[in-house]
C-alpha cells in the first residue's frame, strides 16, 4: 500500500489503515515528544493526543509537506501545549528590549571533540526555558524562525534573539563542563 492510499483510507475511517499509519510513526513521534517532556508517560499521552488530532483533522492534510512532517508539527505543538498546561509557562522576553544580535562570528558552534551529543542534550535541558524551546526547535527539530514564531506565538525577531542568546548560554554550559567547573 502506498502512503497516499493509506492516508486516503484513513480519511475514510479505515481502522486497519489508521493502525498501520500509527505503527509506522508512533516511535519517531514519541522520540520527538520525549525531547520536550521529561516523563515517558507524559510523552506517550502527548503522542496519543497528537494521533487523535491528526486523524480527526486528516481532511486538512494537503500533502504540501510529508505526512511525517505534518504529524511532527502536531506533536511539537501538543508537547508545548502540555507544558503550558502544567504551568511550565514559556517565558517570553520583553519585546521592547529585543535586539537581534549579529551572530556571524558566533555561529560556528564549535565545541571540544570530547563533548558528546548527550552532553549537548543535557546542556540544552539546563538552558532557561525562554531559550530552551527555541534552541530545541531550531537545532534538534530543524524548524526555521518563521515556523518557530508560529509554534511559540512569538515574533521572528524574538525567535532569532532567543536562539542567539540560547547559543551563547549553551556554549557557556558546554565550556563549563569541559573545564570541569560545571556539572
Amino acid at each position: 500500500m502506498f502512503k497516499v492510499d493509506i492516508i486516503e483510507q484513513c480519511k475514510q475511517n479505515n481502522r486497519k489503515a489508521q493502525m498501520q499509519l500509527y505503527n509506522q510513526y508512533c516511535n519517531g513521534m514519541y522520540i520527538v515528544a520525549k525531547r520536550f517532556l521529561k516523563d515517558a508517560n507524559d510523552a506517550e499521552d502527548v503522542v496519543q493526543e497528537a494521533f487523535i488530532k491528526a486523524f480527526s483533522k486528516l481532511h486538512q492534510y494537503k500533502a504540501e509537506v510529508t505526512f511525517g512532517a505534518w504529524l511532527k508539527r502536531i506533536v511539537v505543538n501538543k508537547s508545548i501545549d502540555f507544558l503550558k498546561s502544567k504551568k511550565q509557562q514559556l517565558v517570553e522576553l520583553d519585546e521592547v528590549h529585543l535586539k537581534v544580535v549579529d551572530t556571524a562570528h558566533n555561529d560556528k558552534w564549535l565545541v571540544e571533540d570530547t563533548v558528546t551529543v548527550n552532553d549537548v542534550r543535557k546542556a540544552i535541558c539546563k538552558l532557561p526555558e525562554k531559550y530552551k524551546y527555541v534552541v530545541m526547535l531550531y537545532l534538534i527539530e530543524g524548524y526555521d524562525h518563521e515556523e518557530i514564531s508560529k509554534i511559540l506565538s512569538i515574533t521572528q525577531v524574538a525567535s532569532r534573539t532567543q536562539l542567539s542568546r540560547g547559543k551563547v548560554k549553551l556554549q557557556e554550559l558546554l565550556t563549563q563542563q569541559n573545564n570541569g567547573t560545571g556539572y
